[in-house]
C-alpha cells in the first residue's frame, strides 16, 4: 500500500495546507485529499510542484508499505507459484 506523507512533511516545515495550495496553485480540496492520505489517484505534476515548493524529494512524500495479503499472483518461468 502506498501512503502519502504530506501531513507529516507540512508539520515538519510548519506549513499549512493553504500555504501549499497558494504556493503550487493546486486546488485546496486536492491538497486536502493528499494531506489526509485519501486520494485514490495522484497527479505526478502536482507532486513535482509540491516537491519544488517544499524543497524535498518525492521519496519523502510517498512511502510504500508491504501489503499483509498479496494482491497479485506470483509467476516464475511463466507458471503460477502456489503458496
Amino acid at each position: 500500500m502506498i501512503h502519502i506523507m504530506l501531513s507529516q512533511k507540512l508539520g515538519e516545515l510548519r506549513w499549512t495546507q493553504a500555504d501549499l495550495a497558494r504556493a503550487t496553485k493546486i486546488r485546496p480540496s486536492t491538497i486536502n485529499d493528499y494531506y489526509h492520505d485519501i486520494a485514490e489517484r495522484i497527479n505526478l505534476d502536482h507532486f513535482d510542484l509540491i516537491c519544488e515548493a517544499l524543497d524535498c524529494e518525492l521519496s519523502e512524500l510517498l512511502v510504500r508499505e508491504h501489503n499483509v495479503k498479496p494482491r497479485v499472483d506470483r509467476y516464475r518461468n511463466g507458471r503460477k507459484i502456489r503458496k
